[in-house]
């Protein structure tokens, strides 16, 4: 029978580093072992370990019936030896040594390489940090020389490096933010979705939101890619605004930055992350100052709360229910347009956010006011 270190990589679960047993998969479409993520979702978190962005809630995990098939079958199998990985020492100094010369190949393989062994390798990671591999990066990630994707391949491996809490503080500190804004801003390819996405990870830890949010560039970079960026390059963006909106005075500067038209209009277009920031930026007088000015907002919101997911739907009923106790005008059109009967009908609902978030907003309705 083979032994656990002949199994595939893909086999073992990311959090125990063991071979799954009862392998499931998460909202992130990542796979883990079912007790492992158990215990983390039991804890309190609800990120995806590997990539820190947000889940569904409630969370779902899903049997993962063909990779189970494969790890119960693997040893009816005749496999070949596994190829033996590259040297990370030895990538690392490549990278190093490549990042003051002009020979992009070896650059190219490196960041290949090392995005593959740190990508659920906590002990390379570290090691990349500790090493002065840092630099070298961000000089990638700073290069006007984008063939063969170097920025883009830069920070993929930036954003293997920033998973780890102890690296995020760190990662700021070295002037990351810096060099991921100006690649938010003119990054080719898929290099702005990635750089917002670095942002995300980077603002998880809570002294890092307030550095981000007031870095020049960074809040106003993100909304500027909610206006004209791809589908995918919107959501990272609107994810990005999100975690860092967590942080009040981010708010502020997104208000201050034309955050509410663009959000309303990627919501209007169905991206539900947008409704999520919204509900942020209806807890500043700011935002709700702006929100009140745009007549369809409220059309959209409920358009959100009748065929939302859930999360949308928690955080449509919190803005309305913001915008709803801070101004008259709102509460009574929000009667006049059924939300009362709708938030009614979601106290019935399965998740106990929403159900919350519905009662509140009934008793705004009925005239009594949140504290702002």
């Amino acid at each position: 029978m083979a032994t656990s270190t002949q199994f595939p990589d893909d086999f073992r679960c990311p959090i125990s580093l063991e071979i799954m047993s009862d392998p499931v998969i998460l909202s992130s479409g990542h796979t883990f072992d079912r007790s492992s993520i158990q215990r983390w979702v039991d804890s309190g978190h609800r990120t995806c370990p590997i990539t820190n962005l947000p889940i569904s809630d409630p969370v779902s995990l899903i049997p993962n019936h063909a990779l189970r098939s494969l790890i119960s079958n693997y040893t009816l199998v005749s496999f070949p030896k596994p190829l033996a990985y590259p040297d990370p020492q030895s990538l690392i100094q490549t990278l190093i040594a490549s990042s003051s010369s002009s020979n992009l190949d070896s650059k190219l393989n490196s960041l290949d390489q090392l995005s593959k062994l740190s990508k659920r390798d906590l002990a390379i990671r570290r090691k990349l940090t500790e090493s002065g591999a840092v630099s070298a990066l961000l000089n990638c990630v700073n290069s006007d020389d984008d063939s063969g994707g170097l920025q883009e391949k830069a920070l993929h491996l930036l954003l293997n490096l920033s998973l780890d809490d102890d690296n995020k503080v760190g990662l700021v500190a070295e002037g990351v933010v810096g060099k991921v804004v100006s690649a938010l801003r003119r990054g080719a390819g898929d290099s702005r979705a990635v750089a917002a996405t670095v942002l995300t990870s980077l603002a998880v830890v809570e002294v890092n939101k307030a550095t981000i949010g007031a870095y020049p560039d960074a809040i106003q970079g993100l909304i500027s890619l909610l206006w004209g960026g791809s589908g995918r390059e919107r959501k990272e963006a609107a994810t990005a605004l999100y975690t860092l909106c967590s942080f009040p005075d981010n708010r502020v500067r997104a208000v201050e930055n034309q955050a509410v038209p663009v959000l309303i209009k990627n919501a209007n277009s169905g991206l539900e992350r947008s409704v999520e920031v919204l509900g942020l930026l209806a807890k500043c007088r700011e935002g709700r100052q702006e929100m009140i000015k745009y007549c369809g907002l409220l059309d959209i919101l409920i358009k959100f709360l009748k065929n939302g997911s859930s999360r949308a739907v928690q955080y449509a009923l919190l803005t309305i229910s913001f915008l709803c106790s801070y101004n008259e005008r709102m509460r009574v059109l929000a009667v006049r347009e059924g939300v009362f009967e709708i938030s009614v009908g979601l106290l019935e609902d399965d998740n106990e956010k929403v159900r919350r978030n519905a009662n509140s907003l009934i008793q705004v309705l009925q005239g009594k006011r949140l504290s702002l």
